[in-house]
């Protein structure tokens, strides 16, 4: 069997969330299955051509009545083909995305990528990853008349978020390569827009979402973004499957990063990494120390809910707790947690950026993770936190309900800071008054499996049954 993957991030290549670290550790697991497996990324700018080998020179892919050159570039990495399409017009750019031709650069992936499965990798399906790659089942479905081998692939369409819908207008449907007769409602156009995300729902021979309970909630009106019905409507091809995490990146037992290594039957180093993160951060380690430790690492988007903080600000602060985060995004969420830091300074510090290393720490050195999302489809902080024996405290919804119970962690259902405060404040409880009863849930967070090869096979057999 063999796969080809197409996708706008792929770590270690390009990652600005968990879509680059799904097309980052996916792909490897599927070959260690026995599944061969390639996948197709832009050559963004950042990106080196050192290293990279040329296996296909002046590809054209016709756009809008013409058509841009492109290079293919090959490189292998732990059994995976990867297959870099340079194309200075579309991707040597300063940013992945955020331009008013996105739906042309990813248009151009999506027939880059069937160029690549004719003449580089045949392969039996095309995994397609969101809103970038929806336009692939489509083109597949209706560019290749006559050829008999391309009319076997079959495709996936995997929807990472569904809020991020890929919409263009419809001045520019030649653009993306497309003629009137697609501007129907049952095809590409939504709302008076055009949507690549839709054209991959509808065309694709399967659908997939990343966890199970985000599949069943994006079949509903509230978290559908206005394709509930469609997604309703192909139910029968649709599934969720949990994204898995890279433990050998995420691993306290060997992490690089963290001041001390431990592991569930030899805790003491948590408490080291707890220290040194306090100290890292200006806090006076001995007198906090037996302090609560609340930790934060996210995007700061209204998404991720840390509005409900807001409503909640001084009553969240008033607990005898520790509070740091890291993460940026919308800058009123920046200024909200200045202030925090500013009002708070015993208790409270904000690192307004991101360093890899730096969430390293905060996972080990935390005894909570607050992930109070407004709708999360798999979710990896969480299982990263688990890992790390921090245990989480989630709003359940999405994948945060699907991995999160009453044994490793904390849940809230109401969108509101008050339900989230007294799931806060339920876990302090334990943690005070039960230390015997925390540990138990600390080493069982620990012991939770979701890793990839707890996935793969399910992708296999969705394979398999195409």
């Amino acid at each position: 069997m063999r796969v080809l993957m197409v996708g706008s991030e792929v770590a270690p290549f390009a990652k600005s969330g968990g879509l680059g670290d799904v097309l980052g550790a996916l792909p490897p697991v599927l070959v260690e299955a026995g599944i061969e497996t390639a996948v197709v990324l832009p050559r963004y700018r950042r990106i080196p051509l050192a290293g990279l080998r040329k296996v296909f020179g002046d590809l054209q892919i016709w756009m809008s009545g013409g058509y841009y050159l492109a290079d293919i570039y090959q490189l292998d990495l732990r059994g995976v083909a990867h297959y870099l399409v340079d194309c200075p017009p579309l991707y040597d750019r300063d940013n992945f995305y955020g331009y008013d031709d996105d739906h042309v650069r990813f248009g151009a992936l999506c027939r880059a990528a069937l160029e690549v499965a004719r003449h580089l990798f045949r392969p039996d399906v095309i995994h397609c990853h969101d809103w970038q790659a929806g336009l692939l089942p489509l083109y597949l479905k209706n560019f290749f008349p006559g050829d008999a081998a391309m009319a076997r692939i079959k495709t996936v369409m995997t929807i990472h978020s569904l809020e991020h819908r890929g919409l263009f207008p419809p001045s520019q449907l030649a653009a993306v390569g497309l003629n009137s007769s697609y501007w129907r409602s049952d095809l590409v156009e939504f709302n008076g827009m055009g949507s690549t995300m839709k054209a991959g729902i509808v065309f694709a021979d399967r659908v997939t979402t990343v966890s199970p309970n985000y599949a069943r909630e994006i079949q509903t009106a509230e978290y559908g973004w206005g394709l509930d019905g469609l997604l309703r409507a192909r139910s029968g091809a649709l599934t969720g499957l949990l994204n898995g995490v890279d433990y050998t990146e995420w691993n306290p037992e060997t992490d690089p990063h963290i001041a001390d290594i431990y592991s569930a039957e030899a805790l003491e180093g948590k408490r080291n990494c707890k220290a040194a993160l306090l100290k890292q951060f200006g806090f006076p380690v001995e007198e906090v120390i037996d302090r609560p430790l609340i930790g934060v690492v996210s995007r700061l988007a209204d998404q991720k809910g840390f509005d409900l903080l807001g409503q909640v600000f001084h009553e969240f602060c008033a607990e005898d707790i520790t509070f740091i985060l890291l993460g940026s995004g919308d800058p009123r969420q920046e200024t909200m947690f200045w202030h925090m830091e500013e009002f708070h300074k015993a208790k409270v510090r904000a690192y307004l950026g991101f360093s890899n290393a730096l969430a390293h720490q905060i996972y080990a050195g935390s005894d909570m993770f607050l992930m109070p999302s407004k709708y999360e489809p798999c979710g990896l902080s969480q299982l990263y936190a688990l890992r790390y024996g921090t245990i989480p405290i989630v709003r359940a919804t999405g994948g945060l309900d699907d991995t999160i119970d009453a044994g490793t962690g904390f849940k809230f259902w109401g969108y509101n800071g008050w339900e989230m405060l007294l799931a806060i404040r339920s876990a302090l409880e334990v943690y005070r008054n039960d230390p015997a009863g925390w540990q138990a849930m600390v080493v069982r967070a620990m012991g939770q499996d979701f890793s990839w090869k707890q996935t793969v096979q399910a992708y296999r057999e969705l394979y398999r049954s195409l």
